[in-house]
């Protein structure tokens, strides 16, 4: 296990490297805001993250990555276009692997800029790849924005596509709202018998919890609502099922979306974007013929990421987390700048890691 010191050297070295491509250093504070974390991830990151209180500032979190804060930053007061570096721990709770650090070190780097973002989502990931060169990793690429898009063309009611694009990065529910506006799976008895009464609310007990009868009515009459919609076509759950499935070398996954294209006209630019992503990462000397893409990558871990996704993994290490990894996240900045949306792409490193596979070579 690499000494903190080791740790902590090696990330200013990252540092420096992302330093001399372009980069301003920046600093962020360790304890964070939880309001703006909940808001972008909901309950969930509570399950992943160390929550304290304080009395004047309210709930707050150790810093369970950089982005976030970074990104605040720049859309408070950042011009662009511009780029950011940084290195410090970060802090993850972990239940179910007492292997795994629940503080270790990043070091990452920012991109601001919407002039060419396919050259950007190149630019990060090759700095990456070079600050890794001699660890024989393997690339792994996605893009989510793909299924973002397949997801905005259904044929289907606007609570029902808000619903699953809220759930993009959770499959399992994902799958399951899928299955049920689709009539694959049935509809729960209880709630089946909720929307058959003719007046849900009689004889119900009185209101206990925080919503009011105004508010529960709404609930009902949404739910009537979506009862009484046409399900998701047979055909429309194939082609997502599709996209989803995609898992090739680049070049045979982007003919292979393109086919899906043809039905699904929605991902259209998608698809086009991630051509256009394959020229810029060929120009800056990729083998895109041997880079693998799959178009689910990232849904699990990846939750602000709307577009291009890559982590970088040790061969025959399955147990380690990915060395290094980052990507599009454009949504977020609209999120965190109040409607104001700036093109955004970033990597992060962890230097712990890459010092265990040094160790071992």
């Amino acid at each position: 296990m690499p000494t903190i010191a080791a740790t902590r050297a090696k990330a200013a070295h990252l540092r420096a490297q992302f330093e001399a491509a372009g980069a301003v250093p920046v600093e962020t504070p360790v304890l964070q805001p939880a309001a703006a974390l909940l808001d972008l991830y909901g309950e969930d990151i509570r399950g992943r993250a160390y929550v304290t209180s304080d009395a004047l500032r309210g709930e707050q979190m150790l810093r369970p990555d950089f982005t976030v804060p970074v990104v605040q930053m720049h859309m408070e007061h950042g011009a662009t276009p511009a780029r950011y570096t940084y290195a410090g721990a970060v802090f993850r709770r972990q239940e179910d692997d007492p292997d795994r650090p629940n503080e270790y070190w990043q070091a990452g780097y920012e991109v601001f800029d919407g002039q060419d973002p396919a050259a950007a989502d190149a630019e990060v990931f090759c700095l990456m790849r070079d600050a890794l060169q001699g660890l024989n990793l393997r690339a792994a690429t996605g893009d989510i924005g793909l299924l973002m898009a397949a997801v905005a063309g259904l044929r289907t009611t606007a609570p029902r596509k808000a619903a699953l694009a809220r759930h993009i990065w959770r499959p399992r529910r994902f799958r399951a709202l899928l299955d049920r506006f689709s009539g694959r799976t049935p509809m729960p008895a209880s709630r089946r018998a909720l929307l058959a009464a003719d007046d849900p609310m009689h004889g119900a007990p009185p209101l206990l919890g925080l919503r009011s009868r105004a508010e529960i009515e709404a609930r009902i009459a949404a739910l009537r609502e979506d009862a009484a919609a046409a399900p998701i076509s047979t055909e429309e759950v194939a082609l997502i099922d599709a996209i989803l499935e995609v898992r090739e070398t680049a070049p045979n996954a982007l003919e292979h979306l393109r086919d899906i294209a043809v039905d699904l006209p929605a991902i259209e630019r998608a698809v086009e974007r991630l051509r256009t992503r394959m020229g810029a990462l060929a120009a800056r000397g990729v083998d895109v013929d041997a880079l693998d893409f799959e178009a689910s990558y990232g849904r699990a871990s990846m939750e602000y990421y709307d577009g291009f996704v890559f982590g970088f993994y040790a061969e025959g290490r399955p147990d380690l987390p990915p060395v290094a990894s980052g990507g599009r996240y454009d949504a977020l900045t609209r999120v965190l700048g109040r409607g104001a949306e700036i093109p955004a792409v970033g990597g992060v490193i962890r230097p712990g890691l890459m010092l265990e596979l040094e160790g071992a070579r």
